[in-house]
């Protein structure tokens, strides 16, 4: 007990005697200067305008409009077999009896609600395609967005798209569009 006392004295009085050491004060040399900051550069772009002008794009809307095309003609051959078998129900419903009456009726019902499934489902992997074919072309947009911006040593890009940046500061910004589009064109 008496040693932990004693180091304990020891510790205390050599701290209290480098409290009263005098301190110098740090003082910055004036003949070294802080590194001036890097200006911040800002790229801008219209993200769709450089999508759209991918020649890869066109044949994508081709493939699309033709898949639409498809399911467009499928979805009016479904609508027409229904309107075709919903005139037969009306026009033989005076004469069916009850039983053959409810029995249509609940034919017709399915395959109404089945056409609403097909229509439903259809929206759903056009808009799947959509992405599945167009994901090539962002990730290749991204590369030439990413190469533009490491060139021209920038901070930053911003997209323009839809008024996200109502104001840029021609400045700090340059428009980088027709240096990815460029790129993009060179890159097929």
């Amino acid at each position: 007990m008496k040693k932990a006392f004693f180091t304990l004295l020891l510790i205390v009085a050599g701290l209290s005697s480098y409290a009263q050491e005098p301190q110098t004060p740090i003082v910055a040399d004036s003949t070294v200067q802080a590194p001036t900051p890097k200006p911040l550069l800002i790229g801008c772009l219209s993200y769709d305008e450089a999508l759209r002008s991918m020649p890869q794009y066109a044949i994508v809307e081709a493939e699309m409009e033709q898949l639409q095309q498809a399911y467009q003609a499928e979805l009016k051959r479904v609508e027409d077999d229904f309107n075709q078998k919903y005139e037969a129900f009306l026009d033989g419903r005076k004469d069916f009896p009850r039983t053959i009456l409810l029995k249509r009726q609940t034919e017709l019902q399915q395959l109404l609600q089945q056409n609403i499934e097909f229509k439903e489902k259809s929206r759903a992997e056009l808009a799947q395609a959509r992405k599945d074919k167009l994901a090539s072309l962002h990730a290749q947009l991204s590369t030439a967005i990413s190469e533009v911006a490491r060139q021209q040593q920038l901070s930053l890009v911003v997209n323009t798209d839809a008024n996200a940046c109502p104001f840029i500061d021609p400045a700090m910004a340059r428009d980088i569009s027709t240096d990815v589009k460029l790129l993009l064109s060179k890159t097929k």
